[in-house]
């Protein structure tokens, strides 16, 4: 089975520093092939023979590479079906798209009623939670409001990732 596998929080700022190459090699050797990373920013895809939980991931990360970080595994199909929708038509700029991903739709729905500001738009579907950032993601306080909903239970990627890592995931 193919994997998208997402960190949050690493490489960002001085904390949680995590080297994609050290990356690619524990997955490895917890079994993955066609281990692929995306950006300095932890995506990485691959394959798996057996099923590989979240949990144990970030385990090893935090066991052999020091950085304790959660991880929000996804399928190639349920990612598939997260980058088949774009329910925000005025998105016309792909790295002001925030896209929330969660393990489960119930910490999508807590995060339903985060309040979109002037020049943005939240919409929440089954699979993710998109916000537009029509002023740009570093001026929204929408976009703190989703991460800290969020905490560990999801994290954000824009729309120009999540399309790259679905291009890969469906290799």
């Amino acid at each position: 089975m193919r994997y998208v596998a997402l960190w949050r929080g690493i490489n960002v700022g001085k904390a949680k520093r995590l080297a994609m190459a050290d990356l690619k090699a524990l997955l490895a050797e917890l079994g993955a092939t066609n281990v692929t990373t995306l950006l300095n920013s932890g995506n990485a895809v691959f394959d798996m023979k057996k099923k590989l939980g979240a949990d144990r991931i970030r385990a090893a990360v935090l066991d052999k590479l020091g950085v304790d970080a959660a991880v929000i595994l996804k399928t190639s199909a349920e990612w598939a079906a997260i980058a088949s929708v774009q329910p925000v038509p005025e998105a016309d700029d792909p790295s002001r798209l925030l896209v929330a991903i969660t393990a489960d739709a119930g910490s999508l729905q807590s995060a339903a009623d985060i309040v979109a500001g002037s020049g943005e738009r939240f919409v929440v579907t089954a699979d993710a939670a998109w916000l537009w950032c029509g002023c740009g993601i570093l001026e929204s306080k929408a976009a703190v409001a989703l991460l800290k909903q969020l905490g560990e239970r999801g994290t954000t990627r824009n729309w120009a990732t999540v399309q790259k890592l679905n291009t890969l995931a469906q290799a």
